[in-house]
């Protein structure tokens, strides 16, 4: 049973301190004035949403078991709230909480088509793929005004380059016109997150992102539109959702997804407290039984750090979940696809064709 404390659409139920700040530092709420009627509770604040203008875009990955090389962030915090991700604690590098700030003050890059246009223009450049939302969802709800995203999937087209994408929003089925031109020349790659096929797992878990049903469809009209789409399980999480590995991979399987990934929850920094408070808001019974398990896949910690086992963990229970998703794999994806690989070669064609032309 749900506290009488829970944020209904949150994920984050407290805002807590910026480890960057010591107890000495000064926080200015000027803010508030503009923010908050007299008497409202500071939970309670809506998104509000602040243009940032970095100098560069495209940030080179160095972290060896991510999957990806370049990333490309249009947006810091997000807003679909999902308790456990591990960018919460970069919000922390802008002055904010990786809390309840990380989803309600959302710092947009407005400039990230220019700046993204110059690299791909630079003759130092070489191409290899970039990925949108590497740190937070390229597709959170703000994105349907804005566009921005859109338009760098339309630079990425211009300029034939490599793309890949990872979401948990139905927004990316507005690009499918573009998604489909790219994925004629073999530039373009997408991965659709879906933790749970439980809806009321996603409501408290992910509180404002695409339903289940929803990602589900995305899946299948993606595949249909023949944009090579992958699906994401993760994390797992011990006792939350880690039943559902078979269903959610035969459903997956049947929506045409080429394969099926996962990773192991791991709560790293501030993302344990801001964890361990949400299961006593949402999950009171379950608590200890919950980070006990998580504990047991981390070396008797939240958090593993080390490359080669954080994503997957270590342990009885993470060995078990591996053995489990082998099976999955093996009874739902008989096929074993190979990783995708993306065109490199027409970006450089294209430069080379460009540069003639002066």
């Amino acid at each position: 049973m749900k506290s009488k404390n829970y944020i209904k659409g949150r994920g984050a139920q407290e805002n807590i301190n910026n480890s960057f700040f010591s107890h000495t530092h000064e926080v200015r709420d000027d803010f508030l004035n503009y923010c908050f009627h007299e008497g409202e509770h500071i939970r309670k604040k809506e998104t509000s949403f602040i243009n940032v203008f970095p100098k560069t875009i495209v940030n080179k990955v160095k972290s060896p078991d991510v999957g990806m090389y370049y990333s490309l962030n249009p947006y810091q915090g997000c807003e679909h709230g999902c308790v456990y991700c591990y960018a919460r604690n970069s919000h922390e590098y802008w002055g904010y909480g990786a809390g309840l700030d990380f989803e309600n003050t959302i710092l947009i890059k407005k400039n990230a088509p220019v700046l993204l246009e110059k690299k791909l223009r630079s003759k130092h450049w070489s191409a290899s793929p970039i990925s949108l939302s590497g740190n937070t969802d390229c597709y959170q709800p703000i994105e349907k005004k804005l566009q921005i995203t859109r338009r760098l999937l339309s630079l990425f087209l211009k300029y034939k380059h490599p793309v890949t994408i990872i979401t948990k929003n139905a927004l990316i089925l507005r690009d499918l016109d573009i998604l489909s031109q790219l994925a004629k020349d073999n530039l373009i790659a997408v991965m659709i997150s879906i933790t749970s096929l439980e809806e009321k797992t996603r409501r408290i878990l992910e509180p404002r992102t695409s339903s289940i049903k929803k990602r589900l469809e995305t899946v299948e009209a993606l595949n249909k539109a023949l944009v090579p789409t992958n699906v994401m399980m993760a994390p797992i999480i011990p006792s939350i959702n880690s039943h559902e590995i078979l269903p959610l991979t035969k459903e997956v399987a049947s929506r045409g997804a080429q394969s099926i990934g996962y990773t192991v929850v791991r709560l790293n920094g501030a993302i344990g407290q801001i964890f361990t408070t949400w299961l006593e808001n949402t999950l009171p019974d379950k608590k200890d039984k919950i980070l006990h398990q998580i504990e047991e896949c981390h070396l008797g910690k939240l958090n593993d750090s080390t490359f080669g086992h954080r994503m997957k963990g270590s342990g009885k229970i993470a060995e078990q979940i591996h053995q489990l998703f082998a099976i999955a794999r093996k009874k739902y994806f008989p096929v074993d696809n190979e990783a995708i690989l993306l065109n490199c070669e027409l970006h450089q064609q294209y430069k080379d064709g460009q540069y003639r032309l002066f």
